[in-house]
């Protein structure tokens, strides 16, 4: 006998994408150190590329870089580490990380200038 969502706590939703927007997080990373310059946003590009998320990096005025991406909660967790492993991890000094529910406005994961 197939057992609802709803029993979960999940709502029932109109459609499909609805369902994969409520199943997917954002996460906000903040991160600060020797993270301009030197190839972090690149780097984290093609780190992503490796990963079923949508999103952006950015660098911010006051030294800092900006990422912003959508996935399911475990290939997050998994593409944060992979950031750190691909070298990038010494670069970094400090990371702020904040979860929230995905809002679905990226396509595709990309640098803004």
């Amino acid at each position: 006998m197939p057992v609802s969502l709803a029993s979960f706590g999940v709502p029932q939703l109109a459609d499909n994408k609805q369902r994969a927007v409520v199943l997917r997080k954002r996460m906000t990373v903040f991160y600060s150190g020797r993270v301009q310059g030197v190839g972090f946003r690149y780097t984290v590009k093609n780190v992503a590329m490796g990963f079923e998320v949508n999103g952006l990096v950015r660098n911010l005025p006051d030294g800092r870089v900006e990422l912003v991406v959508e996935g399911g909660k475990t290939e997050l967790e998994a593409f944060l580490e992979a950031i750190h492993e691909s070298g990038l991890g010494a670069n970094i000094r400090h990371e702020d990380v904040s979860w929230g529910e995905a809002r679905g406005e990226f396509r595709g994961f990309e640098i803004v200038r």
